[in-house]
This record gives C-alpha cells, sequence and structure tokens, in this order.
C-alpha cells in the first residue's frame, strides 16, 4: 500500500556548462561590438565638425579650412557680424603649451589672430590678457602679430587681473588698450635673475673647475661670484632691451594720443613700478576705463558695426587630444598648482615681469 510507484521519466539532467571556446567567442563578440559601436561614434563626431565648419563659414576663409571651432561667448545671435576674442593667459613663454596643446602658446595666440584675420565676417579682435608678463622674445613676437593683425581689423587689448611687464609689452600692438580700475599693469623693465652657491660650496669643501675658450664663456656660473667686466655686461645687455621695451611704449602711446617720449618714460613711470588701471589711465598707459562688456563695446565702435556675436577659438575635437590630455594629467595638476610666488626664473633668461612676484 506504501509503495510509491516508479516514475515513468527519470528527472531531468542538470544543463551542461558551456564550453570555455563558446565563452572566448561571447567575450571577443562583445568587445568587437564595443569598438565597432565607438568607431561609429568617432566618426560620427569628425562628420558633424566637417560639416559644422562647412556650414559656419561658407565664405569666410577663401576655401580654407579653419583651424580652430567657435565657440559662443555672448552677444546678438541674429547677425553675422562677429567679434573674436583672443586669450593671452598666464606667463608668456615659448615653452608652454597652448589651450590646444598642439604647439606653444606663443604660435597658439598667433593663430589664432591669423584666423580672425582671414574670416571675412570677423569684425574686430579683443585680444583678452590675465597675465604677469614673460620671456622678452615670446613677448615681443605677439606684440608683433598684434600689430600685424591691428593694419587689418581693430584689435582692443582688455585686461583683466593682470597685464604687467611682457602682457603690457604685448597690448601695445592693440589699436585701443583698455584695463579694469583694479588691474594691475605697467611694470616696464627688464629682469634677469641668477644666484650663487660658492660659499655653501666652501663650508662642505666642494671645488668647482671650468675649462673655457674665453673669460665670457661662463658668464652666470653659479660656483663663483661674476666679475665686475660681467656684471657690467649683463646690465648693458638688459638696458639693451630695456631702451627697447621704452622705444615701444612711447611710439605707440604717441599713436594712442597721448605724446610720450623715452626719456620721459625712462625718468617717471618705467621703471618697473606697478600701476593700477586707474593710475595707468591717469598717465596715458591705456586708452581707457572698463570691462570685458566695455571692450565689446568698443570694439563695435572701432568696426563700425551695431551689433555682433562674440565668439572664442577652440581646438576641434580629436582623438589624439583626448589621449594628450589623459597622458598629461599629471602635469595639468602640477601646472594649476603653479603660482607667481612659486614661481622661479630660469638663469640666464631675459623677462619681462615684475620683480615682486618672485620674492
Amino acid at each position: 500500500m506504501n509503495d510509491v510507484p516508479p516514475l515513468l521519466y527519470p528527472p531531468p539532467a542538470a544543463p551542461a556548462p558551456p564550453s570555455p571556446r563558446r565563452t572566448g567567442w561571447i567575450v571577443y563578440a562583445v568587445i568587437v561590438t564595443f569598438f565597432l559601436v565607438l568607431s561609429i561614434l568617432a566618426n560620427f563626431a569628425f562628420f558633424s565638425v566637417a560639416l559644422g565648419n562647412c556650414a559656419g563659414n561658407p565664405d569666410g576663409f577663401d576655401g580654407r579650412r579653419a583651424r580652430f571651432e567657435e565657440e559662443f561667448v555672448q552677444g546678438d545671435t541674429d547677425t553675422h557680424n562677429k567679434i573674436a576674442v583672443v586669450y593671452l593667459t598666464g606667463v608668456i613663454s615659448e615653452r608652454l603649451d597652448g589651450p590646444g596643446g598642439e604647439e606653444g602658446m606663443v604660435e597658439e595666440i598667433k593663430d589664432q589672430l591669423d584666423q580672425a584675420v582671414d574670416d571675412k565676417r570677423v569684425k574686430a579682435i579683443i585680444l583678452r590678457i590675465n597675465s604677469p608678463g614673460g620671456e622678452v622674445v615670446a613677448s615681443d613676437e605677439i606684440y608683433r602679430a598684434v600689430v600685424a593683425a591691428r593694419q587689418q581689423k581693430p584689435v582692443v587689448a582688455s585686461m583683466d587681473t593682470m597685464g604687467a611687464s611682457g602682457a603690457y609689452y604685448a597690448a601695445m600692438g592693440a589699436s585701443y588698450v583698455m584695463a579694469n580700475d583694479l588691474t594691475l599693469t605697467g611694470s616696464i623693465g627688464v629682469i634677469l635673475q641668477s644666484f650663487t652657491f660658492s660659499g655653501l660650496m666652501d663650508k662642505v669643501g666642494v671645488r668647482s673647475y671650468t675649462f673655457k675658450s674665453g673669460q665670457y664663456k661662463d658668464l652666470l656660473n653659479p660656483t663663483r661670484e661674476p666679475t665686475a667686466a660681467e656684471s657690467n655686461m649683463v646690465q648693458n645687455l638688459i638696458m639693451e632691451v630695456y631702451d627697447k621695451f621704452v622705444g615701444i611704449v612711447a611710439k605707440e602711446r604717441t599713436r594712442a594720443g597721448t605724446p610720450m617720449t623715452v626719456e620721459e618714460l625712462k625718468t617717471g613711470l618705467a621703471d618697473g613700478r606697478v600701476l593700477s588701471g586707474k593710475q595707468a589711465k591717469e598717465a596715458g598707459f591705456v586708452d581707457g576705463l572698463g570691462y570685458f562688456d566695455d571692450a565689446v563695446d568698443k570694439a563695435k565702435e572701432l568696426a563700425g558695426i551695431p551689433k555682433a556675436k562674440v565668439i572664442r577659438y577652440a581646438e576641434p575635437f580629436s582623438l589624439k587630444n583626448v589621449f594628450r590630455l589623459v597622458g598629461q594629467n599629471d602635469r595639468a595638476k602640477i601646472e594649476l598648482e603653479l603660482s607667481p610666488s612659486s614661481l622661479m626664473l630660469e638663469t640666464g633668461k631675459l623677462y619681462f615681469l615684475p620683480a615682486d612676484m618672485f620674492q
């Protein structure tokens, strides 16, 4: 009575685990699909950028493709007239990367100025400055590029927090120079910094031997004190560069309507001192006082246009730039932590910089 009748069918067997070979093919298919989708998205992005460039500048560049993309900043969107903003930010140096990272900051600024000049719809340029200055040659290159742009279209130099020394030098190339009341500017002068640790070497018993072809070949050698002849030679070099700086200021401020002479500058405010925007206006070092919006209004006035959209330039999307930014992440952190108070001048280089920023 209690016997359990036998099952007519045996219980189903447990499913066999997938073979390792089949699992490998599934993983491979997922990876291939992922990269295929990524490739499609990248190609779509490149196509969109190219289409945007063609549509956005149908007659602006005489058949040449613009290097930089345009980003809207402010202003009127119902007009073809544009004002291009080119940024001069941070210490001016040939060796520092520009925002796009493709080349140095000086070359990138020059390329942006060239694009603004070549674009027929750009009616004026604003050089937006927030810089303490920097290397002598780099500052002079930017100045010359601004002068070349000024000869084609109005250029307004608009200073933000700081536009001193080499940055002020660069601003002299503009058609109109504007600062804020509290902008730090001026600081007309040249500085070269060196050091010596010969005293420390004497204390620890270290000796340095230099073999040279001429008496000035080891100029600024940090293992010994400079001779009187060497100090005189370096000072003459600094004064030669200083004379050029003062000469450019005198020439450009005369052009701006405020007569100045080299002698007046040398015996007056061109002694390295930093000025506020208000003091600079009173001294004739700048043409007007105002904020960025005022610079936009001045640019429209000089260009003779009632309204315009303000744009700035940016590097177009590319995987190369993405990988570059990822690879340089650590260096970017270092640069963000760098402050003027901790920046050391490179031995043997001439700078247009306020000396008190490095004490």
